[in-house]
């Protein structure tokens, strides 16, 4: 299977903000956020709002007090799950560029959440074998959204550092219909394979994935509970 294009469709586009203009508004850091990174050259791969929005209340339903990130690029997505700690709340988002993870702090200091979020810079697979030794956790939130070729290593990561209840979210996933080619040449395709065969197998996993379209054009994120 070829992979389909992954054209912006006006209409998706418009309807993302239509829903924006009515539940979200406009959002001074975050919109001084997307414009640091657009000026340090960073790449234009953040979460769109509404799916910003969408992980804030995720992280609030869950209760979340301890959050985990693998993949912080300009900080984008970390504002959005900082944002629903609460009081004493901590989040530990993990980036490989130095220079992104430079941005991240800055835009993460401009929104006034200096005080909750440690950027760690590095290989994530390092950091995360490194807070596994050091007996870090338990998260009550885990977000994944760095290279899809270690996503299945991200995963059994997330749920060694998690507890029962640990809500697993993991983007991009869907890829325009590219996952379903069993054959497909990119590693990033073969990678989001791997995650869903690993969390369709993996006994202490309660899953499912949505597909989504909007200026994003179309994937999709996996949602998954520990149990």
């Amino acid at each position: 299977m070829v992979d389909p294009p992954n054209r912006p469709d006006q209409g998706f586009a418009a309807v993302d903000r239509y829903i924006e203009s009515k539940l979200i508004g406009a959002d001074v850091a975050l919109a001084a956020t997307l414009a640091a990174n657009a000026a340090a050259g960073l790449p234009d791969i953040d979460v769109a709002p509404v799916q910003g929005r969408l992980l804030h209340l995720l992280a609030r339903m869950a209760g979340a007090r301890r959050i985990l990130e693998v993949g912080t690029l300009g900080g984008y997505s970390t504002i959005c799950l900082a944002r629903a700690l609460p009081d004493g709340g901590s989040l530990v988002t993990l980036e490989l560029d130095p220079h992104h993870a430079a941005v991240a702090r800055a835009n993460i200091a401009q929104a006034g959440l200096a005080d909750r979020v440690e950027v760690r810079v590095g290989p994530a697979i390092d950091t995360l074998a490194a807070m596994q030794s050091a007996g870090e956790g338990p998260f009550d939130l885990v977000f994944i959204d760095a290279d899809k070729q270690g996503n299945v290593a991200y995963l059994n990561a997330a749920i060694a550092l998690g507890r029962p209840g640990t809500t697993i979210i993991v983007d991009n996933v869907v890829r325009a219909g590219a996952i379903l080619d069993p054959d497909h040449p990119d590693d990033r395709v073969r990678g989001t394979r791997a995650l869903f065969d690993a969390v369709g197998a993996h006994p202490r996993l309660t899953a499912t994935a949505i597909q989504t379209v909007g200026v994003k054009h179309w994937d999709g994120f996996l949602l998954a509970l520990i149990d």
